[in-house]
């Protein structure tokens, strides 16, 4: 009987054993599939706050409440079952899907970038004229989310297609819970962070209000550092993306070129040569992602751009609800004046 304990227990240690292996593997996965998406992820968490912009203080979180269960409703309803079905069954189309993905990273990066040197910016609304209603903000954050959401589960996917099915199921749900957490809850944090800091403004001690005075001030620079750190990392990926995707199918060239300078990088440099070799790949990869966005950005503007702009008479507005941030230039204005008429008597640009 003893024995039969003994055995037992050992049976159960082994089992636990296997399962905290397995719980390491799916979060040490999860983690490199997370960082894949830096880029799609840093740029989400920059734009997102735009679609409260205007709006009163206490509506703020109640609508990125709402925006991040839409996005949750994005990626476990309808991209997690797509993309695993079809890591299943048709695994050759995940390359040229994630290189139709890191083609629009691409895209958004370079055409940020273009509107930043050209000065263009999209037109907007000023605080005074009517805003959307709350459902109508809702549906285009949740839409540009979807966009967002597909492109962070693909290349997610990416990192873990040689796991079995049921472990890419458990990750994916892992990332996509994860990073939806970690976007809006950062959303939240920025959207209030003018509110704490004009709160911390008032209070008697002079420690306090000077922190608070530097966190209403600290916001628009906090903002636009966002987007510069987003439009670098979707090009360094997309461009990545897409370096690796062209070896995939065949082309080895560039990758091999790329592949052969890091070699030479890390040999002559010693024992920085890791470091360098990562930055040199990192340039090349953002070289490439702008390359090829600037030349998507060239080609819609040649085509989609100008028939629509020619359609709408001519205004020049043609990027979708996901510009509504442009490069960044618009989004101090959440701050420097506060985020609309309900504030703009208390800290004025």
């Amino acid at each position: 009987m003893a024995g039969g304990l003994v055995a037992l227990f050992d049976d159960v240690a082994v089992l636990a054993r296997a399962a905290a292996a397995s719980v390491d593997d799916i979060g040490a996965a999860a983690g490199r599939a997370s960082m894949k998406a830096a880029g799609v992820v840093v740029d989400d968490t920059a734009v997102t706050p735009q679609y409260v912009h205007g709006l009163a203080a206490e509506r703020e979180i109640p609508i990125i409440r709402r925006i991040a269960l839409g996005s949750l409703r994005n990626k476990f309803v309808f991209i997690l079952p797509a993309i695993l079905l079809l890591s299943q069954f048709l695994p050759w189309l995940l390359t040229p899907i994630l290189m139709i993905g890191g083609a629009y990273l691409c895209y958004e990066g370079a055409e940020k970038v273009w509107h930043k040197i050209s000065g263009h910016h999209e037109s907007h609304t000023s605080v005074e004229e009517a805003l959307p209603d709350e459902k109508t903000i809702v549906s285009g954050a949740v839409r540009t989310d979807f966009i967002l959401s597909a492109e962070i589960m693909v290349i997610s996917l990416n990192e873990v297609a040689s796991e079995g099915f049921w472990s890419r199921a458990i990750i994916l749900a892992v990332v996509a819970l994860g990073i939806t957490v970690l976007v809006y809850g950062v959303v939240g944090v920025i959207v209030k962070m003018d509110d704490i800091g004009l709160s911390l403004s008032q209070r008697p001690g002079k420690g306090v209000a000077r922190l608070g005075r530097g966190l209403v001030k600290g916001m628009p620079k906090l903002l636009t550092a966002l987007t510069v750190v987003g439009t670098a990392a979707m090009l360094w990926v997309g461009g990545h993306i897409l370096l690796v995707g062209t070896d995939e199918l065949g082309f080895h060239v560039l990758y091999d070129a790329l592949h052969h300078v890091e070699e030479a990088v890390a040999a002559a440099t010693g024992a920085l040569g890791g470091v360098l070799a990562w930055l040199v790949d990192t340039l090349a990869s953002a070289l490439v992602g702008l390359l090829v966005g600037g030349l998507i950005v060239l080609v819609l503007s040649l085509t989609l751009h100008r028939r629509k702009a020619h359609a709408s008479g001519g205004t020049g507005s043609h990027g979708p609800d996901r510009h509504v941030g442009g490069t960044g230039s618009q989004q101090p204005d959440r701050y420097a004046g506060g985020s609309g008429a309900h504030r703009s008597d208390q800290h004025p640009g």
